[in-house]
């Protein structure tokens, strides 16, 4: 059975750090893209960050672009979404997903990845 297991999340104040790290099971990811998304409540969900499934190529919505960072670990089949300088308008259920092959940057902003996990939740007190 595959499954992605969102961990890290929690409650932290404005201008602070998180971790998030989703970990893979039930099969190998090295050959999927790993993106991340979030969902406030009330609102839709929207893409956060993606890594390629190369490892070569990221991208981020302008909202967080130059705060999150996400990165890799085939070995460990786990992808993980730093977040710096949190504002509480991070608030959100955070969901990890995967997508088979995927590396340009329209294939990792949208919806239609093949796999995603349960979600973690952030909130970000002021």
């Amino acid at each position: 059975q595959v499954q992605l297991v969102e961990s890290g999340g929690g409650l932290v104040q404005a201008g602070g750090s998180l971790r998030l790290s989703c970990a893979a099971s039930g099969r190998t990811f090295s050959n999927y893209a790993k993106g991340w998304f979030r969902q406030a409540p009330g609102k839709e969900r929207e893409f956060v960050a993606a890594i390629s499934w190369t490892g070569g190529s990221t991208y981020y919505s302008d909202s967080v672009k130059g705060r999150f960072t996400i990165s890799r670990d085939n070995a460990k089949n786990t992808v993980y979404l730093q977040m710096n300088s949190l504002k509480p308008e991070d608030t959100a259920v955070y969901y990890c997903a995967a997508k088979y092959l995927a590396w340009r940057y329209s294939d990792c902003v949208g919806y239609e990845y093949d796999y995603w996990g349960r979600g973690t939740q952030v909130t970000v007190s002021s």
